[in-house]
């Protein structure tokens, strides 16, 4: 499937600032299987005073910016095609906990896919008793990684309400998951809460959702804003696979990756400081188009 994506982040000062420096990560990235970048640019107003780029750990392209002069607003425009390359697999080759727990043990690497760095709490993500334990109600029904990954997934989306005003993005996880509602950044972390806490690696996707969706399907909820899911390691055999908590399905051909961490402070769309003398306003805009 081949798609067009526009992103525009706008901010708004209430008093002009200087001496931003941020770090941006909204491209989407080429990932052998998943999907291939044909091409994509960048877009900011007003122009910087530098401008650098580098990739980071994890493996997320990074736009480095910095500002000398003031300003009274900054807008960030990424634009992209992007060919997504993903194929359902319905063999299900994951193993058991147990058999997990040996996997891990015996892998060695400590590179940006180690699943050792997505077993415990990160900055974002603390290991709840609560989240655990309803983590673990999945055990009952389900017995390998893969099943286990999904029948939570599905608990997610029926047991908790997206409501988009319900949460901030400082939200803490005990917070949504005692609420019983927010977006797919909450969804997304209790998740990976739940799993860390039975012993399963799980990571935070950010990315982008189709904003049309085909033919008599349903719109999926957060199309129109950048998207957050799930990656679980379940095992040598199988690796990597994402899980789509909002929407109760694995990440498909709607799914568009750009980057993977701990949690959302390992890919936040933009962070950074500035010297400031008032609040600010933001807005965000997605497009996902499919090229006919």
């Amino acid at each position: 499937m081949l798609y067009d994506v526009k992103l525009t982040l706008d901010y708004q000062y209430d008093a002009p600032v200087s001496g931003g420096r941020h770090h941006v990560r909204v491209f989407p990235r080429t990932l052998p299987g998943i999907q291939r970048v044909i091409a994509s640019s960048l877009k900011v107003t007003p122009s910087p005073s530098e401008h650098t780029e580098f990739t980071d750990f994890f493996g997320t392209r990074v736009t480095a910016l910095a500002y000398r002069a003031a300003h009274d607003d900054l807008e960030i425009t990424m634009t992209a095609r992007v060919d997504v390359e993903r194929t359902d697999d319905d063999i299900d080759l994951t193993p058991d906990l147990g058999t997990l727990n040996s996997d891990i043990a015996q892998c060695r690497h400590m590179g940006a896919t180690s699943p050792h760095h997505f077993l415990a709490a990160s900055p974002r993500i603390a290991l709840e008793p609560s989240v655990t334990a309803y983590a673990r109600q999945s055990l009952h029904t389900a017995r390998t990684v893969r099943e286990i990954a999904m029948d939570l997934c599905l608990r997610i989306h029926a047991d908790f309400a997206y409501d988009d005003n319900a949460t901030r993005v400082d939200t803490a996880l005990s917070e949504a998951f005692e609420l019983r509602r927010g977006v797919c950044q909450d969804f997304a972390h209790i998740m990976i809460a739940g799993l860390r806490g039975l012993g399963v690696p799980a990571g935070y996707v950010s990315g982008f959702l189709r904003t049309i969706p085909p033919k008599g399907r349903p719109r999926l909820e957060g199309a129109d804003a950048m998207h957050a899911w799930v990656a679980v390691w379940c095992g040598r055999e199988a690796g990597w696979i994402e899980f789509d908590p909002t929407n109760a399905m694995r990440a498909g051909q709607d799914h568009i990756v750009i980057g993977y961490g701990r949690d959302y402070a390992d890919v936040s769309p933009i962070v950074g400081v500035l010297r400031s003398a008032g609040g600010h306003e933001t807005s965000q805009a997605v497009d996902v188009l499919e090229v006919a």
